[in-house]
This record gives C-alpha cells, structure tokens and sequence, in this order.
C-alpha cells in the first residue's frame, strides 16, 4: 500500500454531515462536522434544504483536511454513506431541487398512502419490494412532491425530473450532474425497487406517479460512481463505495453470517438481522431489505426501524429541559431502582416496526404523586431499549431464527446503563463495537473493497476486534413483568396488535 494515501467518508446523516479520513489499514485519522438544520414547517414534518446538505459536505471536506494537514491529492477514494429514505427531486438541466428534501421521519405522505391503501395494493407493495405500504419510505414522499408541485408535474413530462435518495443527489452534485446513480440497498428503501429482479418495478413507478426516466441507475455497494469534479475540491478524487447509513454499519459490524444483527443507535434507530442470500416473501411486523451488494452479489436482511430513540433524549434536554445534555441522561436513570411504573412511549411522529402506526402519538403513562424528574429520565431511556427489542422480537418470529447477540453502535451505545437494560430485557448478550464512525467506516470498506486494497469480505472480518460486552443480570419473571407493562403502555397510544 501506498505510503501518506488515505480513504475519505462522507457519513451524510440527520443532523450533521461527517467528512472522515482514515488510511488504508482502516484507523480513524480524523472528522469534521457541520451540522445540518432541521426544518419542521407543520406538526409531524420534516425537512431539509438540499443545497445546505452539499454545502456542509464541502465544508466539512475542507475542514477535515485543514485540521488533519492532510491534502486532498493524497485521497485514494471517496466513499458515501448516508441517511436513508429522505427524497430529493430535482432539474436535470438546472440541477435545482423543485423543494426542501423530505426527511424519513415525515408523516405528510399519511393521506396519499391511505388513498393507495384504498386500492387494495399493500400485499403487491410488500411482495415485490419487501416493505410494508407507508409514508415512511421514499416513494410516497416523492409521489406527494409530485401531487403539490407544479413544477415537479412540468419537469416530470419533460423528461427533466430527477429522482433521488440522498446519495444518488449528493453522487449527481460531485460529478457536475454526470453521474446519476445509488447503490441497491439506498434503492431497497424506495418501496420502487422489486427485490426479486433487481430492478425499478414500473407497474411500482406508476403507482406513485414515477417514472423511470427520473431515476438512478443502479449499482453494487463497492462500485465506482464517478469522479468529483475539480471546481469542487480543487482535484479530482474518485468516488468509490456508497452505502446506506444503517447498512454500512451493518457491514462495518462484520454481520456477515445469517442470524448476525445489529443496532444502530441515533436519531432514530434500525436494527438488520442477516438472513442470507434470498429475500423472505411473506414479512409483516418488519421489512426485508438488502443488506449490502457487492460485485452483484446480494445479502438480504430483515429490518425495523425506530422513529425516536436519541430523539427522546434530545426531547428531554431540548424541550423539556429536565437534563442539561444528554450525557446526563444515563446516571440520572441509574439513579433510582426503577420508575415507579411508570412508562414512556416516544410516538412523537408516530411508532415504526413492529406497529407501523402513523398516527400515534407520545404518552406517559402510570404516573403517581412520587414520581421525580429521575424516573421519567429512566423511563426515556427505558424506551429505547424497549422498542428495540419489540423490534427484535419480530425478526425471530418473522425469520425463525433465535438472536445469540445483539451488535450495538451509535452515540447512545456509551451510556452505560442503556446498554446493560437493553441486555436485561432482550436477554442476550449486548456487544459495543470499539470502532469509531461505524457508518463511515462501512462506507470506506466498501470503497476499500472497490479498490482492492482487502482481497474479499473475509479479510475485513479479523479488523472487527472486541468491544464492551453486557451480558443479562435478571431473572424471566423480572423481565416479563417489565415488558408486559411495556405492551400495555404501547397500547394505550396506538391500535396496532
């Protein structure tokens, strides 16, 4: 390998915009952050300007290389994970985007999916692309850009409107609008993707009022997609390995073998659990996915996505202002035995996997005269733990397999009592993973992969190491009476079964 080379990842998420440098063994040499505005313009939307996701990219781009000395001939590739589902539609002539991106946590496509619903389309929806009929994922998003935007409906007959995932936007802005393309697990997340040809389903396209003239071409995890342009960075670098967010660290996590899985702790959160090189065509509490592709070769997961798990301790520091930071938020938990029954369902945009329940909405339940600021801290944290588990709860029964542990990453994952709560109630062993900017670091070993700095998937297995390992301290009958008041608390918000 070539002495003074380095692999730079760009891990595009909700509320920030990563640029990472490592070099070719794989080590984290230094990040740069720019943070990425939140736009909230109704109850249950969201929002982000596009132009602004480019913008923080370069930037955070020049900053990493000026804190780091390091300077951008001496990049081999750069690679892109980012945050999923979020759609941005745009003019192929004047590369303007026709509104605000729409972030995967908005509800604002609920009364387009409902009208579909109408039609008796769910079943082909989930048989053909694995994902159950919601606003939640890309499709719908774009079909309501479509059904409120002149502009969108003028572009879209003249053959000028673009479809695109974060990725396929941020690949497009790089190449001076030469490259227009995502890789397949960004596109299993679309609800256009059928997962059974591999291709852009058009009877899916129509659906929602696509068509295929707007969207991306379709490429492997470790493909090469282009090379920026040098207006942009002063140099040209070659664009090699883009990922979804949750899948790179997924593949970062070294899930390599059917009935592995993870957790990614953010904003949100996802849990993917392997389960090999064949989609499940019958899923329901949870969604089938492609894990990763590499070299045309397809790993299918099961996955369930959480809407708030972060998000709740962000709400209690922000809003509530109950906790200074969030950093608080674990000892203070830890602080009482436990929440006097008391229990906190963060449905503030609705609940995801297992009840797919738009409409939902928060509620603390079982509250009593002695209840403290304490206890409602731990029952937000409690929470989080909570949902991941309905989560996984789901897969086993979906899959037939029986989760051994539980891969864990994300902020979150360093507060302590968390993760030993998440090990108490789903019972297995928890393990934190060591490596730094998990996401990021998927993404730079798919663009590794594309470089052939590792010779296959195997080779990356032994960079996994050890990490922080939380194995279950309780007994069935504590955690079946804790979970079961969890259940119920769920149901006092939602209809789901």
């Amino acid at each position: 390998m070539k002495d003074g080379s380095f692999l730079l990842a760009i891990d595009q998420g909700t509320s920030a915009t990563k640029a990472v440098l490592f070099d070719l063994e794989g080590t984290l040499v230094g990040r740069s952050d720019t943070p990425l505005t939140q736009q909230y313009p109704q109850p249950g939307w969201v929002e982000h300007d596009p132009e602004e996701i480019f913008s923080g990219l370069v930037r955070s781009v020049h900053n990493l290389m000026q804190e780091t000395g390091t300077d951008l001939s001496s990049v081999r590739a750069l690679s892109i994970s980012n945050q999923r589902e979020t759609v941005i539609l745009w003019d192929r002539e004047t590369g303007m985007p026709v509104m605000h991106a729409i972030v995967w946590q908005c509800q604002r496509a609920e009364d387009l999916v409902s009208r579909l619903a109408q039609r008796n389309v769910a079943n082909m929806v989930q048989r053909k692309t694995g994902l159950r009929l919601s606003p939640y994922f890309s499709a719908a998003k774009a079909a309501w850009i479509i059904e409120h935007s002149e502009d969108a409906r003028q572009l879209l007959q003249q053959k000028r409107l673009l479809f695109g995932t974060v990725d396929s936007y941020l690949v497009w802005k790089l190449t001076g609008g030469k490259v227009h393309a995502t890789d397949f697990t960004n596109a299993s997340r679309t609800q256009l993707l059928n997962l059974h040809t591999l291709d852009w389903d058009d009877e899916l396209l129509s659906l929602f009022g696509l068509d295929r003239s707007m969207m991306p071409e379709l490429r492997s995890s470790n493909a090469s997609f282009g090379t920026t342009e040098i207006s942009i960075f002063g140099c040209e670098m070659p664009i090699a390995g883009v990922i979804g967010d949750s899948h790179a660290a997924f593949f970062a996590q070294r899930c390599i073998s059917k009935g592995s899985a993870k957790a990614t702790y953010g904003t949100g959160s996802s849990i993917m659990m392997h389960i090999g090189s064949h989609p499940i065509r019958e899923v329901h509490k949870v969604v089938c996915s492609i894990g990763y592709a590499i070299d045309g070769q397809i790993t299918y997961v099961l996955e369930g996505n959480i809407n708030c798990t972060g998000a709740t301790i962000k709400w209690l520091v922000d809003d509530l202002e109950l906790i200074s930071s969030s950093k608080e938020a674990g000892a203070l938990a830890a602080s009482v035995d436990d929440t006097l029954g008391v229990y906190l369902v963060p449905a503030f945009v609705g609940l995801g996997s297992p009840y797919w329940d738009s409409r939902a909405r928060a509620a603390i339940t079982h509250m009593s005269r002695g209840v403290k600021k304490a206890h409602i801290v731990r029952a937000a944290e409690e929470s989080i733990a909570y949902q991941i588990t309905d989560v996984i709860r789901a897969m086993e029964s979906e899959s037939g397999i029986t989760l051994q542990e539980l891969r864990v990453d994300g902020g979150p994952t360093r507060d302590a009592f968390l993760m030993q709560f998440q090990a108490d109630i789903l019972d297995v062993p928890v393990i934190r993973t060591e490596i730094e900017e998990l996401s990021a670091a998927g993404a730079m070993y798919m663009g590794a992969l594309a470089l052939h700095l590792y010779k296959d998937v195997q080779e990356l297995q032994a960079l996994r190491g050890s990490g922080k390992r939380y194995t279950p301290s309780h007994e069935d009958d504590w955690r079946k009476t804790l979970y079961d008041g969890w259940k119920r608390a769920v149901a006092t918000v939602t209809q789901a079964d």
